[in-house]
Formats: structure tokens, C-alpha cells, sequence
């Protein structure tokens, strides 16, 4: 990455922990082991615990770390007959972020590459980030698709959008065939994907693109995590699995710190 950007490492909990204390109990503790990085530090933890989270980081301004809530998912409309769904108006003074199109929404919750447009856009509507993923499968990655998915699901996550310069956009790409897997991308992978990103969104906004973080999401560890943020168009890391132990987290936001210096 370069200093011109922050790095931004936002850790996704997916449906952990189980319970309302061992949720707090993590935020503390990610907020408490990366206290003084100069990093956008996000935690994202179930629906269920935003409430308790927010409220055990002061709403994403405590002083300790200043470590933001985001949300996992949301829907595009404000209301309506949504069984289950929240909407960003629910989000409102819980999360400053949101994940949007995570692989496994996409797979398991039949989320499109249009309801990921409308999502991202209804995101910056009403103040949220969104952290927009973007990946290929395993089957896509031999076939040699990784170029021509990775077009399509951005171009259609910023299609809604007007311009991209003061939105906030964050776009992970995370190789699906990679994430839980213990199977990483190589650094070259990680630089090949982000900088089409990049070049994608300078297509739509020049000054914009290079406003953008671009993070890397798919078995990221302390181990490997300099490998991926010393790439100059990669900001980051989108963490699953290790997000979940506050060390661990600490060690790749801590790579990703140095990266920028």
C-alpha cells in the first residue's frame, strides 16, 4: 500500500461468538491490543451483538484503539415486509460500516450482483461504509475467469453510484476459493486483483479510485499478512477466522501499519 491511503483492517465474526459477553469481550480486547495503530480498525460482529458492541466501544469512538462497528449485511430499503432483513436505518448509530456481497451471502443467501449494487449505494445513502466483496471461485480460477468475475461484480457494486470520490468505498477482494481454507493468494495474486480494481474505478472516477482501500479477504494471518499489504494497491485485509482472537487481529493490522510507513 501506499502512505497516501489508511490502512483499513475490519475483522468479520460471521456467526461468532455465541454469546452477548464473549462479544464485548472481543471488541475490548481488539480495541485494547491495537490502542495508538494509525489504522481504521473495524470489528463486525452478528446482528444480534451490534447493540452490545457499539455500546462497549462507545459507538466506535472509544479512545482506547477508536475501533468502528460494521454490520455483516443490511438490506437497500428502509422498510417494508422484510422477514428477518435490517434495514440502514436500523443501523444508524450502531455501525459506521457494512459488509456487502460477502462470498458467502452470495452463495448461501442467493445474494446477486444487483442486490449487491443496490446495497452498496443505499449504504452511502445514509452514511454507512460499505465494504463491497468481490471474488472468484475455485472452479472460476481454474478456468482461467479471475479477470472477467472480478469486472463484473464491481462494475455492478458501483453501478448506482454517481461518483466514487468522498463515498468512502471500500472494496475487498477476497478469493473464494481461499477463504477457511488455509490456501492464500499470493502476493502477486492479491496485486493482480487489486490494481484491476483500481483501474476499474479510475474508469468511473480518476480522483475517486485513488480514495479507495482495497483489502485483501481470504486466510489472511499475521504470517502472511506483510506479503499482501506491502502490495501498493493492496490497503488491507478483510480478516475472517483469526479476527475472532485479538492478538492475531492486532498482528495483521499491525503489518499493515508498517506497510504504510
Amino acid at each position: 500500500m501506499t502512505a497516501a491511503r489508511t490502512p483499513v483492517v475490519a475483522g468479520n465474526w460471521k456467526m461468532n461468538p455465541a454469546d452477548r459477553a464473549a462479544a464485548t469481550a472481543l471488541a475490548v480486547a481488539v480495541s485494547e491490543a491495537t490502542a495508538g495503530m494509525a489504522a481504521r480498525i473495524v470489528v463486525c460482529p452478528p446482528t444480534v451483538w451490534l447493540t452490545a458492541v457499539s455500546e462497549a466501544l462507545d459507538g466506535g469512538r472509544a479512545a482506547a484503539g477508536s475501533v468502528a462497528v460494521g454490520a455483516q449485511t443490511m438490506r437497500a430499503e428502509e422498510k417494508g415486509a422484510f422477514t428477518g432483513e435490517t434495514s440502514p436505518l436500523m443501523l444508524a448509530g450502531l455501525a459506521q460500516y457494512v459488509i456487502i456481497g460477502h462470498s458467502e451471502r452470495r452463495q448461501y443467501d442467493n445474494e446477486t450482483d444487483a442486490a449487491v449494487a443496490a446495497k452498496v449505494a443505499s449504504a452511502i445513502a445514509h452514511g454507512l461504509i460499505p465494504i463491497a466483496c468481490i471474488g472468484e471461485s475455485a472452479d472460476e480460477r481454474r478456468a482461467g475467469l479471475t479477470a472477467v468475475v472480478i469486472e463484473r461484480q464491481l462494475r455492478a457494486a458501483i453501478s448506482r453510484l454517481e461518483r466514487i470520490a468522498g463515498s468512502g468505498l471500500v472494496v475487498a477482494y477476497e478469493p473464494i476459493w481461499a477463504i477457511g481454507t488455509g490456501d492464500a493468494a499470493s502476493g502477486e495474486d492479491a496485486q493482480a486483483a487489486a490494481a484491476q480494481v483500481r483501474a476499474i474505478l479510475a474508469e468511473s472516477d480518476p480522483a475517486g479510485a485513488d480514495e479507495v482501500a482495497i483489502l485483501y479477504g481470504g486466510s489472511a494471518t499475521p504470517e502472511n499478512a506483510a506479503e499482501y499489504v506491502a502490495q501498493p494497491d493492496v490497503d488491507g485485509a478483510l480478516v475472517g477466522g483469526a479476527s475472532l482472537d485479538a492478538e492475531r487481529f492486532a498482528g495483521i493490522a499491525r503489518a499493515a501499519v508498517e506497510a504504510g510507513e
